[in-house]
């Protein structure tokens, strides 16, 4: 995170206790942290998760060595025998060239989206749970705030707060 991001968030979190503290002098604000990242590491799962991608990248890896050697190897075959070959001949392998690259192209694509989602697919449900224990956490010993140090974002809001966005969307004359 970038020293410019961190100092925005830290004054709009405090901000947001400041206005929170003006609307409840009474109220008594807890303010805490977690590491989603940090918790995260610590699943067993996360573990075997990584090295179920790391086996798939591997897999998709060898696919694409295996396609560049492909092209490679047309490659240098057309540069020996292109001054002997008929224009159209010459065209056709040009062509077969282009479209080879081409799939190398896409190929790297789809490898790189399947990887992504797969991650997903497998931290999700760890994610998930962190989530659901920050909240139980959250709410067990009645925190205001829960702050993620791993990314820039509340993990937890109390639901007593108050949604001043009704007021504000009044001020701003939005419905």
């Amino acid at each position: 995170m970038t020293m410019t991001k961190k100092i925005v968030f830290s004054i709009i979190l405090l901000l947001f206790l400041t206005t929170t503290m003006a609307f409840s002098q009474q109220a008594n604000i807890t303010v805490a942290f977690v590491n989603t990242d940090e918790l995260l590491e610590a699943f067993p799962e996360t573990e075997l998760a990584r090295a179920r991608l790391l086996e798939l990248s591997e897999n998709y890896r060898a696919e694409l060595e295996m396609m560049q050697n492909q092209f490679n190897q047309m490659y240098a075959d057309f540069i020996v025998h292109q001054a002997t070959l008929a224009e159209t001949i010459k065209l056709r392998r040009m062509q077969e060239l282009t479209d080879l690259e081409q799939r190398i192209r896409e190929f790297m694509e789809l490898a790189q989206r399947d990887i992504e989602y797969q991650e997903m697919v497998l931290l999700q449900p760890l994610r998930r749970a962190i989530n659901d224990a920050v909240r139980m956490v959250g709410l067990e010993f009645n925190f205001t705030v829960i702050y993620d140090m791993s990314n820039p974002a509340i993990a937890f809001l109390t639901p007593l707060a108050f949604d001043a966005n009704p007021i504000v969307r009044s001020r701003l004359g939005i419905n």
